[in-house]
């Protein structure tokens, strides 16, 4: 027997439909790439949604083709997105920071057919577009006045395209499980890999995303978005947000943290989300200019592990609560998140700190385990770590094209290419790349849980951990240390300050100081990079 319920296709546009419904006056405000704050509401996002979408269909595009944005958190990209999902086409998220020939490789991988472009990220297209010859339309997010001279082919001002559709249109009726939207994961091992969401699995993890336990969202929210679209759907707040009218504040192009700190305190944003490095330059301009954070209730930080001193700082300064996160591109992209479940109401203080540097547990839509090098479960005792394998219903299959075919197994299975543990409670915790461990006499050592140490102390801006070739233990630790302006850390203060805080064998055999410290297109430390860097140093303990 079966269930006698409605058939109601899972779609992303009935998001939008949604927010202008119930939410129509709510904002969504952009701080635009040409200077000014530009507000609009949903219900007029969503009408200017539909005429992108008439639009598309007017110049010949439809069903499955791929359309690429190379922009900024703006309504405008906003409602790119919205209108190309709205005729069964695929957005395609560029990530501006990766090199000229990547981008133009992942182009003709996915055979993007449009690129829409902001202002800033014109001359990068420029570069790339003579490569990509699938591309014969480029539409710029700006207007007539803004319009610059361009080599770029069929280039026409966003707001003059827009002009000619009156939005005296009907979205497609789509099957739930076509496809929606396509990222890069940023291929710091071989060719970048596609992954391919669905309106089905993005609508899922709006759905997970919002939950109290998750990111907490509602209509009484201001989000503003810092991580950008290009990673993996601004972590699905360019769903989430929508799907419970939250009025949204989008950044555009201006990260630095005085910016930041602006568009916090005039919109009075409650949540916001962002990779550490955003942060420690937020926390860095509130040191200097002693400002508060009068608004902001909590900040979701993921993209790399959060700093406990970040964590302090946050929580303890400017009484903003901390949500530490963790997923992939391949998992749209939320995993877990750190928030407290009942069991540690009572905690405090360092014991609080203990939790909050886990990862979290994992949200309904997300299965996980633990597992040895022979696939078998390894128990959640919060010691034992392995391989962190997940599956759920907006969690990759299988990669575009076929690539990467063994990280996926016949139980949808997928390998996170990350060595983690859980604990008793569920609580992840990721100590690290697997590719990044330090086997030293052949026990493992955590760079992240080292790094974070570090970061602790008061001289340090940023520090990474490393393997340097020893001839007795194989690997040790190097510790690599951007010191904070004008400070000049000394060594032994640094590894004494480490001391009795992890295992004596953890302990870095050195420590080298360095002006900046190698980061990849999504911002997370460039280990690959530091290891060359580093491939002949000698440690004073070999």
């Amino acid at each position: 027997m079966q269930g006698l319920m409605q058939e109601w296709p899972l779609l992303c546009h009935k998001i939008l439909d949604h927010a202008a419904r119930q939410h129509g006056e709510r904002e969504v405000v952009t701080r635009s790439i040409e200077g000014p704050i530009v507000r609009q509401t949903y219900a007029q996002l969503r009408s200017r949604a539909l005429k992108v979408a008439q639009q598309l269909q007017r110049d010949g595009y439809g069903l499955g083709d791929r359309i690429a944005t190379l922009a900024w958190n703006t309504a405008r990209h906003l409602e790119a997105w919205y209108g190309i999902n709205g005729i069964g086409a695929v957005y395609h998220t560029l990530n501006p920071r990766l090199f000229p020939d990547q981008i133009a490789w992942i182009m003709n991988h996915a055979e993007d057919k449009l690129l829409f472009v902001d202002l800033t990220f014109v001359p990068l297209a420029e570069k790339i577009l003579p490569q990509v010859p699938s591309v014969k339309k480029v539409i710029v997010f700006t207007d007539a006045a803004h319009m610059p001279q361009t080599t770029l082919p069929g280039a026409v001002a966003y707001e003059d395209w827009l002009a000619q559709a009156d939005g005296d249109f009907q979205w497609l009726a789509l099957d739930e499980n076509t496809a929606s939207g396509m990222c890069y994961t940023s291929g710091t091992t071989g060719d970048p890999k596609g992954v391919v969401y669905s309106h089905r699995s993005n609508v899922l993890h709006a759905m997970m995303a919002v939950q109290p336990d998750a990111m907490g969202l509602s209509s009484r929210d201001a989000v503003m978005p810092v991580v950008p679209m290009f990673h993996a759907n601004a972590w699905g707040l360019a769903q989430s947000a929508p799907m419970v009218g939250a009025k949204m504040v989008m950044p555009g192009g201006k990260l630095d943290g005085e910016s930041v700190y602006e568009l916090l305190d005039t919109e009075k944003v409650s949540c916001t989300a962002a990779v550490p490095t955003v942060w420690l330059m937020l926390l860095q301009y509130l040191e200097s200019s002693g400002k508060k954070l009068h608004y902001l209730k909590r900040v979701i930080i993921g993209g790399s592990a959060c700093p406990r001193a970040m964590t302090e700082k946050f929580e303890r300064d400017f009484g903003v609560e901390v949500i530490h996160a963790w997923g992939m591109t391949e998992m749209s992209p939320l995993g877990s998140l750190c928030t407290m479940k009942p069991q540690h109401a009572n905690l405090a203080g360092d014991a609080l700190l203990d939790v909050k540097q886990k990862q979290g547990f994992a949200p309904f839509g997300v299965e996980m385990k633990v597992t040895d090098d022979d696939n078998n479960e390894l128990p959640w005792d919060g010691k034992t770590f392995g391989r962190l394998k997940v599956r759920g219903p907006a969690v990759a299959r299988a990669y575009y094209g076929g690539a990467g075919y063994e990280q996926f197994d016949d139980e949808n299975w997928f390998d996170t290419g990350d060595v983690a543990h859980i604990d008793e409670n569920g609580y992840m915790q990721v100590t690290d790349r697997a590719k990044d461990v330090i086997k030293s006499g052949g026990e493992w050592i955590s760079t992240i849980e080292l790094e974070n140490l570090a970061v602790g102390h008061p001289d340090v801006a940023e520090a990474a951990v490393i393997g340097v070739r020893h001839p007795k233990w194989d690997e040790r630790p190097l510790l690599v240390v951007v010191p904070k302006p004008g400070k000049q850390p000394d060594k032994q203060e640094l590894l004494n300050f480490l001391e009795g805080k992890v295992a004596k064998w953890w302990l870095p055999d050195d420590v080298a100081f360095v002006d900046e410290i190698p980061h990849t297109a999504t911002g997370k430390i460039q280990k690959t990079t530091l290891r060359e860097q580093f491939r002949q140093y000698q440690l004073p303990t070999a």
